[in-house]
């Protein structure tokens, strides 16, 4: 059977993503089909703005949030080996978070609460129901947001790999706040995956990065993916630049050289904390596409992988959630994965599905099309927005040809 991907189109979708890095939207990008075992991989532009080191398919990118597909991986490892249950509270091996509190508004203070209905599940963190994620708006506006800036609390935002904070003060400081919403009573989004890698280190008497290089890194041969770039890799990782809304201008995100990548961080963020290559990160995604097998080894079993990619959102949790609220009508989210539930545009597929990181990154399984897609770039702005990103997901569907 062949891949049914049209060369010509494939060569638009080159045009198209070639523009973008000529008009200065991104210093450089990688593309990747993968269909049917075929693997079609375009590197265009360089590390850099202005600079004069090409971009290589071996590339080190953040990729931010689509660590917590890894994440949701690890903890459904001990999930299957009965190490973890996923409806058992988390107070056994996280007792800081045991009797929450949780706020009676989310603009009062931090005093102003009620008994948590029921405890903190696995599961709750796995589908972002556990009562702790983002809150839009100022310190001011919600004193949580000011009592988080305080404890300097990663977890709330963008990641932060300079946090001097361990996972067990981050966690313990985090237990000082009470809960924003009652768990399992919508989806907050981040700061589950968070929680989870100090849940998974607890769990395997490993610390959280060791566990993820022993039981998914080196079974996949994931050689370049970790929570820091070693200074023997550090050439081969890119300049992370955010789009300037007002100037319209890439302005400068992280460096290569002085990276908060260039070091092992105190606290592993099972987040958005890892950098990895397009090769390595297809190596993840084949897995899931495979049903949880890669070669003769099973990472997980097909019942697992058909939970993750599932969507676990109830209609009254999704109409109740902030962040995305525009979005949920064709969208839902599985286990550390969004799903696609509606077809919207020519884009994916129901039952695709994947996740974007916030610094340019995306990937995407789509089982009815037999197809992988994964974009790296280094521009850092909502996916929403970034042209590079949409019309990446345009040409990778349209390039089918069966």
């Amino acid at each position: 059977m062949t891949s049914g991907l049209s060369k010509a189109r494939l060569q638009r979708m080159h045009d198209v993503m070639a523009g973008h890095v000529e008009r200065g939207l991104a210093p450089g990008v990688i593309t990747l089909i993968e269909r049917r075992g075929e693997t079609h991989v375009d590197v265009i532009g360089n590390k850099a703005l202005g600079g004069r080191d090409p971009m290589r398919r071996d590339t080190l990118f953040r990729i931010t949030s689509m660590t917590k597909a890894i994440t949701a991986t690890a903890a459904m490892i001990l999930v299957e080996e009965c190490k973890l249950r996923l409806d058992e509270p988390v107070d056994r091996l996280l007792p800081e978070l045991a009797d929450r509190r949780v706020l009676k508004r989310l603009d009062g203070p931090l005093d102003d609460t009620v008994p948590a209905q029921r405890p903190i599940s696995l599961r709750d963190l796995l589908t972002f129901r556990a009562g702790y994620g983002f809150v839009w708006g100022a310190a001011d506006q919600f004193p949580i947001l000011k009592a988080i800036a305080e404890l300097e609390i990663t977890g709330f935002g963008p990641p932060d790999q300079s946090t001097p904070i361990g996972p067990d003060e981050w966690l313990k400081r985090l237990a000082t706040l009470p809960l924003i919403h009652q768990p399992g009573e919508r989806w907050l989004y981040n700061t589950g995956s968070y929680i989870l890698g100090v849940l998974i280190a607890r769990a395997s008497g490993q610390s959280f990065g060791e566990f993820l290089r022993e039981r998914i890194f080196a079974p996949l041969g994931m050689k370049d993916t970790g929570f820091f770039v070693p200074p023997q890799k550090l050439d081969r990782l890119s300049t992370s630049y955010f789009a300037n809304d007002k100037t319209a201008a890439l302005d400068l995100l992280d460096a290569a050289q002085d990276s908060q990548w260039s070091r092992p961080p105190a606290f592993e963020d099972g987040g958005a904390g890892l950098v990895t290559t397009i090769d390595d990160y297809l190596a993840f995604a084949r897995v899931l596409l495979n049903q949880g097998k890669h070669g003769e080894t099973r990472l997980l079993s097909r019942p697992s992988v058909a939970l993750m990619t599932t969507d676990q959102l109830t209609p009254a949790q999704k109409a109740a959630s902030v962040f995305l609220a525009d979005a949920w009508e064709n969208r839902g989210w599985g286990v550390g994965v969004g799903i696609v539930t509606g077809r919207d545009n020519l884009a994916m597929t129901p039952g695709a599905y994947g996740w974007p990181g916030g610094y340019g990154t995306g990937w995407a399984n789509d089982p009815a099309e037999e197809m992988i897609a994964i974009l790296m770039t280094q521009r850092s702005q909502y996916p929403a927005f970034s042209p590079v990103y949409q019309d990446f997901w345009t040409s990778a569907y349209q390039a089918i040809d069966d």
